[in-house]
């Protein structure tokens, strides 16, 4: 496994594994790699010839008042799993690589990001949309995956490729649970243990709604109400938001008619924590 730093040894490693005829697959991290992370490059591993997966904290997608400097980090264990994974590249930039003095270019959709985490998160988006941008300018991959545990992340790549014409093949990775249930997150360090055990409700909220539609129910405004009530038990959790809403726009829907993303958002302490899941009626 070959770990790269610089953006110029990146991009020339990339263009001979093309003119090679090779087939790159890429699965973008913030390092602090888990199981979840994991299974997207055994994925990702299925679909090409050469597995990179870049490990770097994005300063661009965090707010002023969030976790940047905070955010978890273990380069050796990363690294040590990638290799175990199968990882072929390792790719790891510094910041001043990747945004350098003077730096001012973004990339940024007008719709997708105004739902769910945007509406309280105003950089994040734009901050993952150029990092992948430069990313994939970089890698020049013929395929990346996605995990689906962050929904409206992956519907803005989706979209974002297709709109600027972009050569690359998005997937997306099915959510990864620890065993009790809770979805899988570098965040999830940070839990107390009260709060851990406290926050399997996000996933038992999701249990609860996906039973009851199961039993007929489709008014979303009863299905809300289940989750808001199950969650709001429990005092240490911060509602940020519930939503049932189309998958593909992310627009909120009154009835389920179709399937239907249920997505949650709270907050324990200074932990933001999400989870979601697909509603077919």
């Amino acid at each position: 496994m070959d770990v790269i730093g610089s953006i110029q040894e990146m991009q020339s490693l990339s263009n001979t594994l093309r003119q090679e005829g090779k087939r790159i697959a890429f699965v973008p991290t913030m390092g602090f790699l888990h199981d979840g992370h994991l299974s997207l490059m055994r994925e990702a591993k299925k679909h090409a010839d050469v597995l990179v997966t870049s490990i770097f904290v994005n300063p661009a997608q965090f707010g002023p008042s969030e976790d940047l400097d905070a955010y978890p980090r273990a380069m050796e264990s990363d690294l040590a799993k990638s290799k175990e994974v199968g990882v072929d590249v390792v790719f790891t930039p510094t910041n001043d690589q990747i945004y350098p003095d003077g730096y001012e270019t973004y990339v940024q959709l007008e719709t997708l990001p105004n739902h769910l985490c945007g509406l309280s998160r105003p950089v994040f988006f734009k901050g993952i949309t150029t990092v992948v941008t430069k990313l994939f300018n970089i890698i020049k991959p013929h395929v990346a995956v996605f995990g689906e545990k962050d929904f409206q992340q992956l519907a803005i790549i989706r979209r974002m490729v297709k709109d600027l014409n972009m050569d690359v093949e998005i997937l997306g990775g099915t959510l990864i649970r620890e065993a009790d249930g809770l979805a899988m997150s570098s965040r999830n360090a940070y839990l107390t243990e009260p709060q851990r055990k406290e926050a399997l409700r996000l996933s038992q909220s999701l249990d609860k709604v996906r039973d009851r539609v199961a039993q007929g129910e489709t008014s979303v405004a009863a299905l809300r109400t289940l989750a808001e009530k199950h969650l709001t038990e429990c005092p240490m959790i911060q509602i940020d938001y519930i939503s049932l809403c189309n998958p593909e726009t992310l627009d909120e829907v009154e009835t389920l008619t179709g399937p239907t993303l249920m997505a949650l958002a709270v907050t324990m302490g200074a932990t933001r924590l999400i989870d979601n899941r697909v509603l077919v009626p």
